[in-house]
């Protein structure tokens, strides 16, 4: 669930809102208001440092201060949002700042945000009308699908944009069309993240991500079982025969007129890992819904690419499956024989993921693309490594790997580079086959992981975001990542796509 989003020409003082949302830096133990947020409080004859000091509002980070308008304004309240340390402002604290507004604003109702030209050194209009409309319209994100009482929940109708002063309103408006678009696509990748794993098995969930497909204008192409089969995909088959739902390749084109370059993005779709024979403890298992989070991530930034006119031809591949126990599943010491004939030696069923995306990556590089990007809740390593903030990034290619990394920076997203060191493939030496689908017990094993998946790739630039951590979070903040799916990826895809247009 996600609010409507519209750009007013209009005095933020004349805007009809349940509230309208101003910022306010974080000076010497004092709040430091913008321009809008003074101009709005003066218009209501309101000393407004003295209502600031006297609730001890001092513009911490997301801290949020209520002045009732007493009917001299639209909106029935006006609120002052903190942007943290007036010299550490940057958009991506407007953009947790505007979450916060979101967050704290009044159940189903409309919120009016207005857009400052202060308070940060150097942004352009649009990028802070992006930055505030991504904020807020994340912020304002509920799941509840499978709920029966939301009280408890963000529940926002409508969210105004109003650009500040100083700002040109229709640099803003680009900004904010561009966030609603990333808001979508990341909701909607949520969306698809916290479904239950039951009413997304593979054939379901395939179908989801076709309908997805059409309705955004991409070519579609779903590869069944039979067609896995005579392609020689055995990773996805393998893991996939443990379920009673068969496994799915799904495979989404995006091709405008004249494109410049071809990408391919690779997403991870386990929509269930019980860790099939090698089974994951029960408590291991309570967020294993998520582990399709890379293949939504590729099917929700590709659902955006028509309306924003991105200019590269860009591939789609969720290989989807269920990792489950069963007397069809596969066993420890089983060999698979991968797409384009590379046979892998399975020793934990458990690392199933680089066995469904060994398959994608060896498909699409036959595409001959200028660069794959793989996207996938892998290993546990990289939590243990990064945390729940940070994803994993390696490659073959440092130009392409830096471009994710600036498009990330830009989209507030977190990716932090790890090396393949050639010395680690040995830790994949199978007696057996070509190689194992595991390295050495608490050895690297985000960078193992990295390494098989690169055996794949055809000598393709090509990049691995390990997003094991970020994708899904049981504890939220107060600004706009609420408990649950995340949306990992998706800005940071898009605006890589974007950059690669312009």
């Amino acid at each position: 669930m996600m609010p409507t989003f519209e750009m007013v020409e209009q005095a933020p003082t004349a805007v009809t809102a349940a509230a309208v949302a101003v910022f306010a830096a974080k000076g010497d133990g004092v709040a430091v208001p913008g321009r809008d947020a003074t101009a709005f409080a003066s218009a209501l004859d309101v000393d407004l440092a003295a209502e600031l000091a006297g609730i001890r509002f001092e513009g911490d980070l997301g801290a949020v201060a209520r002045i009732p308008t007493r009917g001299r304004a639209g909106a029935q309240m006006l609120m002052v949002v903190g942007l943290g340390d007036a010299g550490d402002a940057t958009l991506e604290t407007l953009r947790r700042a505007a979450g916060a507004a979101a967050r704290n604003a009044t159940k189903e109702s409309t919120l009016a945000l207005v857009v400052p030209g202060d308070v940060l050194d150097g942004a352009r209009a649009a990028d802070r009308g992006r930055a505030v409309a991504e904020g807020a319209g994340l912020g304002a994100y509920a799941f509840t699908r499978h709920r029966t009482k939301t009280a408890d929940l963000p529940s926002l109708s409508a969210l105004l944009l109003v650009a500040g002063e100083g700002l040109d309103s229709e640099d803003v408006r680009r900004g904010v069309t561009l966030g609603e678009a990333l808001v979508r696509a990341t909701c909607l990748a949520r969306d698809l993240v916290n479904t239950a794993p039951g009413q997304k098995r593979p054939p379901a969930l395939a179908e989801r991500m076709a309908e997805i497909g059409r309705e955004s204008g991409l070519g579609v192409k779903i590869h069944d079982e039979a067609q896995l089969s005579d392609g020689g995909f055995g990773g996805i088959l393998g893991v996939g025969q443990g379920s009673s739902e068969p496994p799915r390749l799904v495979e989404l084109t995006y091709d405008p007129a004249g494109a410049v370059g071809h990408v391919v993005l690779v997403g991870k779709g386990i929509t269930f890992d019980s860790g099939g024979l090698s089974l994951k403890p029960s408590t291991a298992m309570t967020t294993m819904k998520s582990d399709m989070s890379g293949a939504a991530a590729v099917v929700a930034a590709m659902s955006v690419l028509t309306e924003l006119a991105v200019k590269t031809k860009v591939t789609g591949l969720a290989a989807l499956a269920e990792n489950m126990p069963s007397g069809t599943a596969i066993r420890v010491s089983d060999v698979l024989t991968h797409r384009g004939g590379k046979t892998v030696e399975v020793m934990n069923t458990d690392a199933e993921g680089r066995l469904v995306l060994a398959d994608a990556l060896a498909y699409g590089a036959e595409m001959e693309p200028d660069a794959i990007i793989d996207l996938a809740t892998l290993t546990g390593a990289q939590v243990v490594a990064l945390g729940g903030k940070i994803a994993a990034i390696m490659g073959t290619d440092d130009a392409l790997v830096d471009a994710l990394r600036s498009a990330a920076d830009a989209a507030g997203e977190q990716l932090w580079p790890l090396p393949l060191p050639p010395e680690y493939a040995d830790h994949l030496k199978s007696d057996v086959a070509d190689m194992k689908n595991i390295g050495k017990a608490g050895q690297a094993g985000t960078i193992v992981a990295g390494l098989f998946l690169k055996e794949f790739t055809a000598g393709v630039p090509w990049a691995h975001l390990d997003i094991a951590g970020p994708a899904f979070t049981e504890d939220g903040d107060s600004y706009y990542t609420p408990r649950g799916a995340t949306g990992m990826g998706v800005r940071t895809l898009v605006r890589y796509l974007q950059d690669r247009s312009d």
